[in-house]
């Protein structure tokens, strides 16, 4: 079993335990969305293939920190899931290997473009708007009105009721760090981080732990991706979505194989599989609401339609590269997150 492994982590129901060494028909997968696609997906696949499925849930950052950790002697065989600024850097530190799916020409525009971009070693499987979600309850109890734009979340009224993950953990965070720069120059928007601060009552290490909290009425509003405040809302909580108003980011979920992975053919047979309308159709099953990659797939009614939202022109190599990634986490560590 590879160190530090919770067994309680690991899908309990129709799975395969981390337990000594992968059998010969097991795939070994790390992901990085919410535990229900996790399971389901793994499922899905054992079910369609016969194939055995060991999965770990990981935030985006912890995934990329143990695929890091594991180069020498790598424990799995396929990351999927995650925001893809982690997956281009993986790629950039040759964590993981060139794939030519058949199934490539399957997906829209933006999911090849990830997949050029990296040189082949990640291939976008999901589209997801970045936002917030604010609880209408403590709104209206509170009298409040609730933040249309990113220059909304220095209201001193909210002081102590914004979530946000570490972007070190949690590619959301990341993208909404690496959006901000984008949208304001690199010094001005940790001028703005600065500012909000006071207003963050915690930086969790998941990135959607600020919107299950605010959903819970534990907090007022939570920045996360807009599918993630969705999926909230379609289990009864309170929860509206807002995508700023000002000009927000997004990101493209990627699907990677890893760098001498136990098991290469099992990688290679999963990757194509999760590229297919039949897996990805799946995804609205497990209450999922991302935009899915393959162009037969509809998006869910509830998501975010893309052309309605002002998104900005994210520079996924830029923003994934391991020097920008590394400069703007070490910055953020060094002036919000040691003041804490």
């Amino acid at each position: 079993m590879p160190k530090g492994l919770n067994r309680a982590a690991l899908t309990a129901v129709g799975l395969v335990a981390f337990a000594g060494a992968a059998s010969a028909d097991e795939l070994v997968m790390y992901c990085s969305v919410q535990q229900s696609w996790c399971e389901a997906t793994a499922a899905a696949f054992t079910a369609d293939t016969g194939v055995d499925v060991a999965m770990q849930r990981k935030d985006t950052g912890a995934a990329l920190a143990q695929i890091r950790a594991e180069a020498s002697n790598p424990q799995a065989d396929v990351w999927w899931g995650g925001s893809g600024d982690a997956h281009i850097q993986a790629a950039s530190e040759d964590l993981t290997e060139a794939y030519e799916s058949p199934n490539i020409d399957q997906l829209q525009d933006w999911a090849i473009e990830q997949y050029e971009t990296a040189d082949h070693k990640t291939v976008g499987i999901y589209s997801g708007v970045l936002g917030w979600g604010y609880n209408t309850e403590f709104f209206d109890r509170m009298g409040l009105k609730p933040p249309l734009a990113w220059s909304d979340l220095e209201n001193p009224d909210y002081e102590g009721e914004i979530q946000v993950a570490n972007p070190n953990t949690s590619g959301t965070a990341y993208t909404a760090l690496a959006t901000l720069v984008q949208l304001y120059g690199e010094d001005e928007a940790f001028e703005f981080l600065k500012r909000i601060d006071d207003n963050i009552s915690e930086y969790t290490q998941s990135g959607t732990a600020g919107i299950r909290a605010a959903a819970l009425g534990e907090t007022g509003i939570g920045i996360a991706f807009l599918h993630d405040v969705i999926q909230q809302a379609a289990a009864g909580f309170p929860v509206k979505a807002v995508a700023p108003s000002d000009g927000t980011g997004y990101e493209i979920g990627s699907m990677s194989i890893i760098a001498n992975a136990p098991d290469p053919e099992l990688a290679k047979q999963f990757y194509d599989w999760a590229l297919t309308a039949k897996a990805q159709s799946r995804a609205l099953e497990a209450g999922a609401y991302q935009i899915q990659a393959n162009k037969a797939v509809a998006p869910p009614p509830e998501a975010p339609k893309l052309e309605d939202t002002k998104l900005i022109d994210y520079d996924f190599a830029k923003y994934g590269s391991a020097e920008t990634r590394s400069h703007l986490l070490k910055r953020w560590d060094d002036e919000i997150g040691s003041q804490r």
